[in-house]
């Protein structure tokens, strides 16, 4: 595992360190690119998120010819599931109960005749995309493509019928393969309404919802749906031939649509099938214009500028014989086929990527053609020779036009092979001098020295490199990382250190064997028993029995390893108590003795870091943003681009200065309070407020509470007094605490911790009971955790779905410490958890904030952790939160959910299933929190906001296709025509960019930690060409360089401009509840890591946080069953017991 961090977003509670890997694009037609790797590390212990997706929706017909499976109801016609008609009554009941979603009968499947006519509806699919966005104020804008007007259908155009029988239906239309573009049908011009008329249609007959469906704007277009279609996907751009010029996306304006508003239509994955995953398959929305708020600045980005050379790229095919999945395998015997044969390739300096792909700058004086290799692996020298085919074969000739339209936003399809084969030679030569790891670079002393984390393991500092298109050009990502490594040592010493052992005459425990085996498994190891040679090896487990229980068959007896080594290579061995390396095939093992072992230097340590380990690891890695700025030059001046052969041979340059870029610094919101204080509203300066003088605007009530202690240092009289400082505190800042606990204060051995907690639990019931409070039960249980770590899950898992209790836990040194500012945060934990509102956004009880405070909004946040590497066999856990409230958007009830092992697609956002005795059942979590919202509220949301977490850029195309599509049809499900219009938001943090104050020493550019000021945000230069994208720095860094978030819009018909998003997510993060700063991504997307994380407690006992790391794992047996959560007691899952 490696770690990384942001900047410091806020105080108290528990740091998120922040791991990071790869995702890659998955099926479909396309090559499909990973992203990621070795995360980097600057030291901040703050917040970590990652990535996302979305999707599309239409409108219905008014009049005319009916669309296709149009029900015709009350002169209007109604396309199934589409429809805008208004209804009455409120939700249906839950259908599949509260909180974890378990996997029901099998989906219900279209019959053939409904698949072939949804078949035949793709055919007559269109989108209609929104302009790119006029330039931004900076000299680097690419001008906008002027862009045709939309043509009518012609009058009569017939529409194909759905099949008869259907009303409704959740099965949209199959998407058209990815390589072929579906021809877009021509549609009519639709008048806009005048403004004032009322758009909404009469409610069906038998209706009676107090919620209309939505209205078009005034002056707004309202475009039919395709029929059977409930969710959008834009029409692909024909991909061109190799060397053919492409032409231009054509796109198409809607008369009379509103300002800034993106209306788009789309088509949805069919039922149970995943959609593609190419990006080529869906456009995503154009930027609708450039943010104006907040004081103007400018930041330097460790973004570099990269000039190419107009001429073409020849990519070949490379076929190498025998196959081997290791790259560094193949690219060393490329190397040695471009040493032997440089004539034959006309002396070219071909560039290649590990697996398949070769490039050159100019053509190869062949079409294909096999070259024949005998060649000795260095590694395994006495094996002697061995022949190696390698077939290289033309495949495409690529010109960097498309590049160039892409780049001034002319085409909104990546040319994504073209920044492949540019990225690669860049690539190329640090590749050839240091250990690479994914897209990150790294060296023992090459950047300095590193440092040991413990348990032999230590650091290595590198650097991340990665080319990006921006709105200035193509830009060469740079950032400094840091990250672990086994360290190179004799097998032996690595036990000693890593188990701690004291005595090496011992023999191992069982427990120290399992420990050691997930650590070594898949290390390579080189032997020393022979002076002559030596063998390298991959460890793929260790022997239960002790070495000198060990034997083999030797020419048809058995024969001791132990008197093997003796009698063959005159080796007394003598750790023989110790078990056995094991290697090779698992059946036939080749055992290699523990002490005859070396392990190999350069091999990325994958495993959990301990939490001495992250403290090590932090503090070798944390650097001030001047130092960083200053390490990122050094990295470009070392590598030295301008001498580069490779870079020279594609005619590649690279700017030696850090990016100038444009930015803003948005004001902080106005916070309000209760107005029983002494200050009634607040306003945060730098990111930062306190409590003094001001109370919580909504204190919660707790009339019956507990404590257990299991610290053994701490003297009962100390628990006591900090129970009494904590509940004075609370009660100081607007809570109603009991002073009094409903049972003495209890202490308990670590060793006994369930039946420690079981006991006061029912002991707090008896006496309840005693005293007549019939139906009431303990409301809070603060423990105080044992010295020894490895028993927070358990408690978790005990409490919330097994006893229904809400608990605060405490660490013994916090306790000890004590202070106003740890009892001041622990408040605001505790009254989150138990149903308060620490503040609320001024702006917000005001009805002041474009887009969420005008009509109800619901407001999500989601994100999927995985398991840590080696946890072959675990789920990944997904988890949903959404606001309760409304106008005030601060409460957020969470839904947790188990999924296959590292799928980042949320599974159970809605569901649909024929149970054999209800019949269809729906249910999923999107609905059930749409129907918590209106219990909650006693309103219908007309608009949705949903920031997802997690996912990798990969991975967008899935996620949009396939969630958005959910929500669509969990809001149909609760109401025919019930479509409340969608934004979809991807959070990113695991991304490379750092943004820099333009002057180190000016106060007014920076934060107390020489950081860029929280308010900061970028959506300029280094931004998307085209696309609604920005980065925002809402936090104050408390030490190592801060980290921007990333947002990335992946849909919206809420027609959001660029200050109304970036305002409103920036004032959202003054909304957390566990501290008085501002945070560093959106509170939705946080509290959904926070509920994915505690959800991982209810079936693992103890792990350390992964955060949302897209990497990949070990081998996942798919006939695994999921292992399904516990169920959280529904008096836990309605308030923020996640906090």
């Amino acid at each position: 595992m490696s770690t990384r961090g942001g900047g410091g977003g806020r105080r108290g509670g528990r740091g998120d360190q922040g791991g990071g890997r790869g995702g890659g694009a998955g099926a479909g037609a396309g090559r499909g690119r990973g992203r990621g790797g070795a995360a980097d590390l600057s030291g901040n212990p703050t917040d970590a998120a990652a990535r996302g997706g979305g999707g599309g929706r239409g409108d219905r017909d008014r009049g005319g010819a009916p669309p296709p499976g149009a029900v015709q109801r009350g002169g209007h016609f109604q396309t199934p599931m589409q429809g805008r008609g208004a209804g009455r009554g409120g939700y249906p009941a839950v259908a599949q109960g509260r909180g974890q979603h378990v996997t029901a009968p099998a989906p219900i499947q279209p019959t053939p005749a409904e698949v072939e006519a949804l078949r035949r509806q793709v055919e007559r699919k269109a989108v209609v995309s929104q302009a790119p966005a006029q330039g931004p104020p900076s000299s680097l804008a690419p001008a906008p493509a002027a862009r045709p007007q939309m043509q009518a259908k012609a009058p009569g155009q017939v529409m194909q019928p759905a099949p008869a029988g259907r009303t409704s239906s959740s099965f949209p239309a199959r998407a058209p393969a990815l390589a072929q573009a579906p021809a877009a049908a021509a549609r009519p011009q639709m008048q806009a309404k005048a403004p004032g008329h009322a758009a909404v249609p009469p409610a069906p007959a038998g209706s009676s919802s107090s919620f209309p469906a939505r209205a078009p704007a005034p002056g707004q277009v309202v475009v039919p749906a395709p029929a059977g279609s409930t969710s959008a996907m834009p029409t692909r751009t024909p991909v061109p031939a190799p060397g053919q010029a492409p032409a231009a996306a054509p796109r198409q304006e809607m008369q009379g649509k509103a300002p800034g508003q993106t209306t788009q239509m789309a088509l949805a994955a069919p039922a149970g099938r995943l959609p593609p995953a190419s990006s080529k398959a869906v456009v995503l929305p154009a930027r609708p214009g450039y943010g104006t708020a907040g004081r103007r600045c400018r930041v330097r980005a460790n973004h570099f500028l990269v000039q190419v050379a107009d001429t073409e790229i020849y990519h070949y095919d490379v076929a190498i014989t025998p196959e081997s999945v290791s790259r560094a395998r193949n690219r060393w015997i490329m190397n040695e086929l471009v040493n032997l044969y440089k004539e034959h390739l006309g002396r070219r300096l071909p560039v290649y990527d590990g697996r398949k792909g070769l490039f050159t700058a100019a053509p190869l004086p062949f079409k294909s053609k096999e070259f024949v290799l005998m060649l000795t692996n260095p590694e395994r020298a006495s094996q002697g020779e061995k022949e190696y085919k390698v077939t290289i074969k033309d495949a495409a000739k690529i010109d960097m036009y498309s590049l160039q339209q892409f780049l001034a936003g002319r085409q909104r399809e990546m040319p994504q092979e073209i920044i492949q084969a540019l990225d690669i030679a860049l690539r190329e030569c640090p590749t050839s001098r240091y250990t690479s790891i994914s897209r990150s670079f790294f060296s023992s002393q090459e950047f300095g020295p590193g440092g040991q984390l413990g348990n032999g393991v230590e650091c290595w500092r590198g650097y991340y490199q990665s080319l990006r298109p921006t709105q200035m050009g193509l830009s060469l990502n740079i950032d400094i990382s840091a990250t672990a490594f086994y360290k190179a040592q004799p097998i032996i010493d690595f036990i000693v250190e890593y188990l701690n052992i004291r005595n090496t005459s011992k023999r191992l425990s069982d427990q120290e064997r399992i420990k050691l085996k997930k650590a070594l498994k898949g290390v390579r190891v080189e032997t020393t028993h022979r002076r002559d040679m030596s063998m390298r090896y991959k460890i793929t487990g260790l022997t239960s029995a002790p070495l000198n229980d060990l034997t083999f068959d030797q020419n048809g007896t058995r024969a001791s390893v132990v008197q093997y080594f003796q009698r063959q290579y005159n080796y007394p061995l003598k750790y023989t108590h110790w078990p056995c390396l094991q290697a090779g095939n698992p059946t036939r093992p080749t055992y290699l003795p523990m002490e005859v072992c070396n392990i190999v230097k350069g091999q990325r340590y994958s495993s959990k870091l301990n939490e001495n380990q992250v403290r090590n690891i932090l503090r070798l890695a944390c650097e001030r943003p001047a130092d960083r700025e200053e390490r990122t030059l050094g990295v470009l001046k070392k590598n030295n681009y301008t001498a580069d052969d490779y870079t020279k041979e594609f005619g590649i340059k690279v700017n030696h200065q850090l990016a100038l870029v444009d930015a803003r610094v948005l004001p902080a919101p106005k916070l309000k309070y209760h107005d029983s204080g002494k200050e009634k509203d607040c306003n945060p300066s730098v990111g930062q407020w306190n409590m003094i003088n001001k109370k919580m605007v909504n204190g919660g009530s707790i009339k019956y509470w507990a404590c257990l202690t299991f610290a053994s240092r701490i003297h009962p009289n100390e628990i006591e007094r900090f129970c009494e400082d904590l509940v004075m505190m609370c009660n100081s800042i607007g809570m109603q605490i009991n002073t009094q606990p409903c049972v003495q204060i209890n202490k308990a051995h670590q060793d006994n911790v369930e039946a420690a907690i079981r006991g006061i639990h029912g002991h707090s019931a008896q006496v309840l009971a005693q005293q007549g409070r019939t139906g009431q039960h303990l409301e809070l249980l603060i423990i105080i955790l044992p010295d020894m770590t490895g028993s927070y899950g358990m408690i978790k898992r005990l409490c919330e779905t097994e006893l229904g209790v809400i608990t605060q836990c405490c660490a013994p040194k916090n306790v000890m410490k004590g202070g106003k500012q740890f009892l001041e945060n622990l408040a605001l934990k505790i009254n989150a958890k138990v149903g308060g509102r620490n503040t609320v956004l001024e702006d917000a009880l005001n009805r002041r904030i474009p887009l969420l405070t005008d009509v109800p909004t619901i407001v999500f946040g989601a994100d999927v952790t995985h398991p840590s590497p080696g946890e072959a066999t675990a789920p990944s856990i997904a988890a949903v939160v959404a606001s309760m409230d409304w106008p005030q958007v601060t409460k957020y009830k969470c839904l947790v959910s188990s999924q296959g092992h590292r799928v980042e697609i949320i599974n159970d956002l809605f569901k649909e299933v024929r149970d054999p005795v209800k019949g269809i059942v729906r249910g999923g979590m999107i609905r059930e929190l749409l129907i918590s919202f209106k219990k909650s509220t006693g309103h219908k949301p007309h608009r949705i906001i949903f920031y997802r977490d997690g996912v990798s850029e990969g991975q967008f195309s899935q996620v949009l296709l396939y969630e958005v599509d959910a929500i669509r049809k969990a809001c149909a499900s609760l109401e025919e025509g019930y479509l409340p219009k969608i934004t979809f938001v991807v959070v990113q943090k695991r991304h490379h960019t750092r943004l820099f104050p333009e002057n180190h020493r000016s106060r007014d550019q920076t934060d107390r930690s020489g950081n860029i000021l929280p308010g900061t945000v970028v959506d300029t230069t280094i931004c998307h060409p085209s696309e609604f994208d920005f980065y925002l720095c809402s936090h104050s860094g408390i030490q190592g360089t801060s980290r921007p978030a990333h947002y990335h819009v992946l849909f919206d018909e809420n027609g959001f401009s660029a200050d109304a998003l970036q305002t409103l997510t920036y004032n959202l993060c003054y909304t957390y509840a566990r501290c008085t700063r501002s945070v560093s991504i959106v509170p939705p997307a946080y509290y959904a890591h926070l509920a994915a994380f505690r959800a991982r407690y209810y079936i693992e006992d103890d792990i350390s946080d992964q955060g949302s790391s897209t990497g990949t794992s070990r081998t996942y047996d798919q006939s695994v069953p999921v292992k399904q959560l516990p169920c959280i007691k529904e008096n836990v899952q309605q308030y923020m017991f996640y906090c």
